[in-house]
C-alpha cells in the first residue's frame, strides 16, 4: 500500500505557530511520527507539505500517475478557499481522508466550510497529530474492504 500525506500552508510552522492550539510538536516531528507508524504496518508512504495551492494540485495529480493508494491531506487554509484541491481530488478518484490538527467546527466561522469535504470519505479534526494516524487507518480499512 502507497499513501500521499499531503499538508497545506503554514503546516511547516507547527511548534511555533499558535502551539495553543496547534500543539508545540515540529513539522519534522510530525513527518518522523508518520514514517514510523507507515513502517511499521508496511506501508509507502510519502509526507508532502507546499504553502503554494498550484503545487499541492501538481502533487495530487502526480499520485493518481504514481498509483497512490490513498491521500491523507491537510489542506490548511485552502480547505476553506480551494476548488481547485477539490477539483484535482475528483480527478484521481483516489480515497482521500481530510485531518485537521484543531477541531475547526469550533473555530472562526469562515472555517465551517471545507471544500474538500465534498470529495474525502472521512473528514478527522481535533485529535491533534494522532489523527494523521487515524486516518492511515482509515484508508487502510477502506482499501483493504476493496481487495
Amino acid at each position: 500500500m502507497n499513501i500521499l500525506v499531503l499538508n497545506g500552508p503554514n503546516l511547516n510552522m507547527l511548534g511555533i505557530r499558535e502551539p495553543g492550539i496547534y500543539g508545540n510538536e515540529s513539522y519534522e516531528a510530525l513527518v518522523n511520527m508518520i514514517e514510523e507508524y507507515c513502517e511499521s504496518k508496511a506501508i509507502d508512504v510519502t509526507c508532502l507539505q507546499s504553502n503554494h495551492e498550484g503545487a499541492l494540485v501538481d502533487y495530487i495529480q502526480q499520485a493518481y500517475f504514481d498509483k497512490v493508494d490513498g491521500i491523507v491531506i491537510n489542506p490548511g487554509a485552502y480547505t476553506h478557499t480551494s476548488v481547485a484541491i477539490l477539483d484535482a481530488l475528483k480527478s484521481t478518484g483516489i480515497p482521500a481522508v481530510e485531518v485537521h490538527i484543531s477541531d475547526v467546527s469550533s473555530r472562526e466561522g469562515f472555517r465551517q466550510i471545507s471544500y474538500v469535504s465534498y470529495y474525502c470519505f472521512a473528514t478527522i479534526m481535533g485529535e491533534g497529530l494522532d489523527g494523521y494516524l487515524h486516518a492511515i487507518d482509515l484508508i487502510e480499512e477502506k482499501i483493504g474492504s476493496e481487495i
